[in-house]
């Protein structure tokens, strides 16, 4: 049972399954429907149907198949998620609650990426490696000191959260059906997306195959375009 196990990403976040409705065989129904048929006595047969549907790109029985996960990222990740706007969110707010002094801070440092501009490499052995982390902590550590004064001073959450920085963490409820998930899966479990985002696009991916394993093969084969969810990338724990 995947509901409610908490797969933790980053050094505070998680992806955690709250609900799920449907399965493969989900889309298989919603597919024969259009015949006035529904499942097969032979299960092979509604397997081959899914990769049929996803080699021909008729997605939308897919969307029969629906995750209701909590999620727990840094700003910045949360801010690249919801541009998926196919699925329904719901944030905690820092207009009604004192938001905790909960961020995210890289393990090692990243450089820009010469053959992509908009990504960025991990080194090694950089010397100043300490140094700039320390910076980056002490930066956070300063702007919430300055967002709890500001509390105390009896500023409004809703003005004073505007200090705090984008690595400070957030969590939402996140509903997606499976056509959409696959989209999110193909532009950020990939490497031209940020490494963070990356790695609960991992997370999402193996909850996804244990609960619709014929689909996850199917969408592997046929529609996935990424690179990060490649066997010879991820360990083979991962699945």
């Amino acid at each position: 049972m995947l509901a409610n196990v908490e797969y933790r990403v980053l050094d505070k976040g998680f992806v955690r399954l709250v609900d799920h409705m449907g399965n493969d065989l989900s889309a298989v129904e919603a597919a024969r429907v259009s015949y006035g048929k529904g499942l097969s006595s032979d299960p092979q047969r509604d397997k081959k149907l899914i990769f049929y549907l996803m080699k021909h790109g008729h997605e939308t029985p897919f969307e029969h198949i629906v995750f209701k996960f909590h999620i727990k990222a840094p700003l910045f990740v949360a801010r690249q998620w919801f541009r998926h706007r196919i699925a329904s969110y719901n944030e905690i707010s820092g207009r009604y609650t004192q938001l905790k002094d909960e961020w995210y801070i890289p393990e090692n440092i990243r450089v820009p990426d010469v053959t992509n501009k908009q990504g960025s490499v991990f080194v090694s052995e950089r010397k100043d490696e300490a140094k700039i982390l320390n910076l980056i902590k002490e930066s956070i550590e300063k702007s919430y000191s300055v967002y709890k004064e500001l509390l105390e001073n009896g500023v409004a959450r809703e003005l004073a959260r505007i200090v705090l920085p984008l690595s400070m963490y957030t969590q939402w409820y996140w509903t997606v059906n499976a056509r959409s998930l696959m989209n999110f899966l193909n532009l950020r479990a990939d490497s031209h997306a940020q490494w963070e985002i990356r790695q609960y696009a991992v997370k999402i991916a193996e909850i996804f195959k244990k609960l619709c394993p014929w689909t996850f093969e199917a969408f592997m084969k046929y529609r996935y375009s990424g690179d990060a969810l490649k066997k010879e990338e991820i360990n083979d724990e991962t699945f």
